[in-house]
């Protein structure tokens, strides 16, 4: 490897993936040398980026360094949202010794990813035109996984900023009596009940025993994972009336993200669950329940949604934020 490679991470609840990159190549980032670490295994991102170089097979070490964080990120001090990791940006860059680095949200590094991602890095998911990537135009992005996350890029007379947001903790709004009555009781559980609570990981499993009690029955004792394989490959019928509900409330949610931030460029959906089961999404209620919005059913017709599916997006947003020296702070 030579100096001019840079490091970028992606740091989540569960993972620490950690890469290479040579961002003096035009396009496209292309993260090498990737390596994914446990979160939970490490104290602090400097322990885990100390653990990832020492791994390399190279006396060159990177002067820049870029890493998208699971959390808010508006100040030096960074604290993880799902993960028991608390840092000064500034004290990790001068103890690795990084001549610049860059701390940004998780999303607002996958928001930053979609202006560079090409047509073999996402799969449509309707709307719109199927060929549209929304290059020069304001997108919004969301995603499951370890949480909800979400973010958006917005494109003004020809620049880009990319959005950091909590948006996934917005009040969930049911719109039938079956989600009435899913919000009643993971209300008795969590008190207030955000779209974190239902579209995520945990929030499937939690959306599996609320239909389970809602039905009269008792719920399996199934992972995320389960409940999706359950549904699209076997025949657990509370498994895929869980995850037909899953993508009815994350097309209502979609569609209001896009109506927020006036996402006419599309819909990118990144995370770790959804591109599980993407023909699954597309021939269940996402598509309608995302139009769903009265007057503005035909302004969100003309929105194409896309599922992420190129790996690394975190990383490639990542690269990009170094490239543009972007910083969440």
């Amino acid at each position: 490897m030579g100096p001019a490679m840079d490091l970028i991470g992606d740091i989540g609840g569960t993972n620490a993936r950690f890469a290479l990159v040579d961002n003096g190549v035009a396009g496209r980032p292309i993260p090498e040398s990737v390596e994914t670490l446990p979160s939970a295994a490490f104290s602090n991102l400097a322990d885990a980026v100390v653990t990832y170089l020492d791994k390399l097979d190279t006396d060159s070490r990177p002067q820049s360094a870029a890493v998208a964080v699971a959390s808010p990120v508006v100040a030096d001090q960074v604290r993880l949202t799902n993960q028991n990791w608390d840092f000064s940006i500034r004290e990790t860059r001068d103890h690795l010794g990084f001549r610049e680095l860059a701390v940004v949200n998780d999303f607002t590094a996958k928001s930053l990813a979609t202006s560079v991602l090409e047509a073999g890095d996402s799969i449509w998911a309707g709307g719109g035109d199927p060929d549209d990537l929304g290059r020069g135009r304001t997108v919004a992005v969301l995603g499951p996984g370890t949480g909800l996350g979400v973010g958006g890029l917005i494109v003004s007379a020809g620049h880009m900023q990319p959005l950091m947001s909590e948006g996934g903790h917005v009040s969930f709004a049911p719109l039938d009596e079956e989600e009435v009555e899913i919000a009643r009781l993971l209300g008795q559980r969590f008190g207030r009940v955000s779209y974190e609570r239902i579209l995520c990981g945990s929030g499937l499993a939690n959306l599996y025993e609320a239909l389970a009690k809602i039905n009269g029955e008792a719920a399996r004792n199934l992972a995320p994972a389960e409940i999706v394989s359950a549904a699209t490959m076997g025949d657990d019928v509370l498994a895929r009336r869980c995850l037909t509900r899953f993508c009815a409330i994350l097309g209502s949610f979609a569609g209001d993200l896009a109506l927020t931030l006036g996402a006419r460029g599309g819909i990118y959906i990144g995370g770790g669950i959804v591109p599980r089961f993407v023909d699954f999404l597309k021939t269940g209620p996402f598509r309608e329940r995302l139009e769903d919005k009265g007057r503005f059913a035909s302004y969100l017709k003309a929105i194409p949604a896309r599922v992420i599916t190129a790996q690394n997006p975190g990383l490639i947003g990542a690269a990009v934020a170094l490239r543009h020296h972007y910083s969440g702070a």
